[in-house]
């Protein structure tokens, strides 16, 4: 039997660098696409475990995926984020929970590269493979002193954090007179935070995603990157030749979350068409699967929301990375614009694993079989605040309408 699979096409003739270049990005796949069997292996003990096996992040670490936006001064590959999307994708396909700590965890890598150079000297200078993980959202009580923050506070979710050297915490300072006087992500090591077991959750059980908890810790300004300059595009480091550097900061968030999205489903869709021709459909005539039209029709529709969701996936991805080395900033529109494609992936992903389990059958659900796996991590990941698609579709249609008053500067 031959059947189709989505792909990942190569990146547009705008994007296309150097042949240093897509010797590395290749490098890199061929890397990830090895550790697959590594990481399926290993995909039910990362759950149970309720962290990624240690096996699977020194694999990864050993391919180098953990430095994908490590800046290249500190050894890091600096890849784009086509090629980042590409690469967590792959590793989806053997373990979402792995890919998910991977991409995170490069996202927070990224954000070091917006930071000063005395901050990036001090996390990737001293420790080219340092990982950084944490929390955009603030949670903590600050009080102003010469030179930086006082800072206490949890922060819930930070996945990643069990692999991580260093902290990345939202934090909210306030006035004299108790009203916000800015927000800010911070860096702290985490060696002086502490880790409070709390994820238990039904899918995504393997990233670890507990709570960072800090007790009146000292964070220099330098330290300190303002949440509304870097969505605004005003970041601290001065290397602009770094175009990496200069992307569009919610895009850049928002497109780290979709990553494991495309994997989950395009393995989701090869364990289905691979049992086709093996398994019956029950009290029907149906010997196999594959002979039904019910069921290629099913299959059919599926592909294509899993096309649909790499179409826009890459489209987003593609303006980031062309705005990038262009040292265009994206505007306000088409940066709303990313965050719906990003819920639209969310979407079309859960919509065509409900149809996989159903065609598969109820046997999806049996503990032994990955399909049930696949479709409680893609379906906890696509509630991400982030990418939730209702809020993602009202962001992009007051921007559509010309509604001046959006719901969140997070855009």
């Amino acid at each position: 039997m031959t059947h189709s699979t989505p792909r990942e096409p190569e990146p547009p003739m705008f994007q296309r660098a150097s042949d240093h270049e897509q010797a590395i990005r290749d490098q890199l796949m061929t890397r990830a696409t090895e550790l697959v069997p590594l990481l399926a292996a290993n995909a039910l003990r990362t759950e149970q475990e309720r962290r990624v096996v240690e096996e699977n992040i020194v694999a990864m670490s050993d391919a180098g995926l953990f430095r994908m936006m490590v800046p290249k001064r500190y050894g890091g590959y600096q890849v784009s984020i086509r090629t980042s999307l590409d690469i967590v994708s792959i590793v989806a396909e053997g373990c979402g929970a792995s890919a998910w700590v991977l991409s995170l965890i490069n996202n927070a890598a990224w954000v070091v590269g917006l930071m000063s150079t005395q901050a990036q000297d001090e996390i990737f200078g001293a420790d080219p493979a340092a990982r950084a993980a944490g929390v955009i959202a603030p949670s903590a009580q600050t009080r102003r002193v010469e030179g930086g923050l006082i800072v206490s506070g949890k922060w819930f979710w930070a996945s990643g954090s069990l692999h991580a050297t260093w902290g990345m915490l939202g934090v909210l300072e306030h006035d004299a007179k108790g009203k916000p006087a800015g927000q800010f992500l911070a860096f702290v090591p985490m060696s002086e935070l502490t880790i409070q077991y709390t994820w238990y959750a039904s899918g995504m059980k393997g990233t670890g995603s507990n709570c960072l908890v800090a007790e009146e810790v000292f964070i220099p300004d330098h330290r300190l990157l303002s949440l509304e300059a870097a969505v605004n595009g005003r970041y601290l480091t001065s290397h602009r030749d770094e175009s990496l550097y200069r992307s569009a900061f919610i895009p850049v968030v928002v497109l780290s979350l979709v990553g494991p999205q495309l994997g989950l489903a395009r393995a989701a869709l090869k364990h289905v068409i691979g049992a086709a021709g093996e398994r019956n459909i029950p009290y029907t005539i149906y010997g196999r699967q594959v002979d039904s039209p019910a069921f290629q029709l099913q299959v059919a529709e599926a592909a294509m929301k899993i096309d649909t969701a790499h179409l826009h996936a890459y489209r987003a991805a593609d303006d980031v990375d062309r705005a990038a080395a262009s040292d265009d900033y994206l505007d306000f529109d088409a940066r709303a614009r990313v965050r719906a494609d990003a819920g639209y992936v969310a979407k079309t992903v859960t919509e065509a694993l409900n149809t996989l389990v159903s065609a598969h059958g109820a046997g999806s659900f049996a503990e032994s079989n990955p399909m049930q796996r696949i479709w409680r991590d893609a379906n906890t990941a696509a509630r991400h605040a982030f990418v939730l698609p209702p809020v993602c579709e009202e962001l992009y249609g007051k921007v559509l309408l010309g509604v001046k008053k959006n719901i969140t500067p997070l855009i």
